[in-house]
């Protein structure tokens, strides 16, 4: 059986606190026997997972019945804001960065760690003058309909979303910027889809596809 060309680079597992249910161990297994080549994990605000994660996706067989090695990518969806020292603002949008090297995991790192000890407001927050600093050997995501620029598209501000997707491109480089595109049966998504993929003939930005997942089968979304 071939490899799947489709790798799933937006889930939460149960690190994602009050929002996954999915357990590294069963989500690395069940994309290795789904024969996926690849699998992400990007949990809200934090890599507490990215060990385990890492070492349940790099597995050495060691039997005939043991599953081979995947690729694990390691992200974060972070929480964004325009300062993350205001502590009088709580909303925040979704960003999503994946390391795409050794110094980008790094840079995950710190982001993460600075999103707790200098942004934290009901959740671990940055900001673009610490995406800025810390932007190197990462891919960045737009993101869900939570995101800044679905936001904007949502707003009906399409300049304001054009101009942010502009900057994005700009920090990350052209072929680490993608504008993210989800279709779960909301309107909304449907909405920003449609604009995002408009967005990026326009601007000549990829886009990329993506679920937003949170639990491992269709059977847990209740439970979830």
């Amino acid at each position: 059986m071939s490899k799947y060309n489709f790798v799933h680079l937006h889930n939460h597992t149960d690190y994602s606190l009050l929002d996954g249910m999915m357990q590294v161990k069963k989500m690395v297994k069940f994309a290795k026997e789904s024969n996926m080549n690849a699998v992400a994990i990007t949990d809200h605000g934090n890599l507490y997972g990215a060990m385990e994660f890492y070492k349940e996706c790099t597995k050495k067989k060691e039997k005939e019945s043991d599953l081979a090695p995947i690729k694990p990518i390691i992200g974060c969806e972070f929480y964004i804001t325009n300062d993350r020292f205001d502590k009088t603002v709580r909303n925040s949008n979704h960003l999503l960065l994946l390391a795409k090297s050794e110094v980008g995991y790094k840079n995950l790192l710190k982001l993460s760690s600075y999103g707790y000890t200098e942004g934290f407001y009901y959740n671990p927050r940055i900001d673009k003058k610490l995406l800025e600093k810390y932007n190197e050997g990462l891919i960045c995501l737009s993101a869900c309909i939570a995101g800044e620029i679905p936001r904007f598209v949502l707003e009906g501000k399409q300049p304001e979303a054009e101009k942010l997707a502009l900057y994005y491109q700009s920090l990350f480089g052209k072929d680490s910027f993608f504008l993210e595109i989800q279709i779960h049966g909301m309107k909304e998504e449907a909405i920003v889809a449609k604009n995002l993929v408009a967005m990026s003939k326009k601007l000549q930005i990829p886009v990329v596809a993506t679920n937003d997942c949170h639990y491992l089968k269709k059977g847990d979304a209740e439970a979830q």
